[in-house]
């Protein structure tokens, strides 16, 4: 192998940039992380899930109550889907090629409200009907026909406490 020269590194001329071609739509691809198939996932709901769940929904609802502890209840509530069935989050990607065909992934995020409204919704229904609407998911979810139903319910607390998108 021989060191590049002087010459095998010449200025190329530059050449005029070709106008910028149509970049293809976004495309949006929802990703389910791997987790534990659905036998575990039955057998830990009637073993841990259910129980466990409505101790989490408590200790959530406390420390969104306490404004001090509300980061974590947030957290909590986030997870309590995972915490009854051990449920997977999903993350949306979305997958854009521009006009010279390169492809840009970025994690989608929905556009959420103002933090102010949201604020605002919160201190005023949020966090009492969070506490109703968790109450009710977890009443669902020990009867056996109302099962869909609450873990729909424990799916939608997140927009129920604050409006999350």
């Amino acid at each position: 192998m021989t060191e590049p020269t002087e010459t095998d590194t010449e200025a190329v001329p530059a050449t005029p940039a070709a106008p910028p071609a149509q970049s293809r739509p976004a495309t949006t691809i929802a990703v389910e992380q791997g987790g534990p198939n659905l036998l575990i996932r039955i057998v830990w709901f009637i073993f841990v899930g259910w129980w466990l769940t409505g101790i989490v929904n408590a200790i959530a609802w406390f420390l969104n109550v306490t404004i001090i502890g509300l980061p974590l209840g947030l957290y909590l509530i986030n997870r309590i889907p995972a915490v009854a069935t051990l449920k997977s989050s999903k993350k949306e990607i979305l997958v854009t090629v521009d006009g010279s065909g390169m492809q840009n992934v970025a994690v989608a995020r929905p556009e959420q409200m103002p933090w102010w409204q949201r604020a605002i919704y919160f201190i005023l229904v949020g966090w009492w009907f969070s506490g109703v609407w968790m109450l009710l998911a977890w009443l669902s979810t020990i009867t056996i026909i109302l099962i869909p139903l609450g873990f729909w319910m424990y799916g939608a607390v997140g927009k129920i406490t604050t409006l999350k998108r």
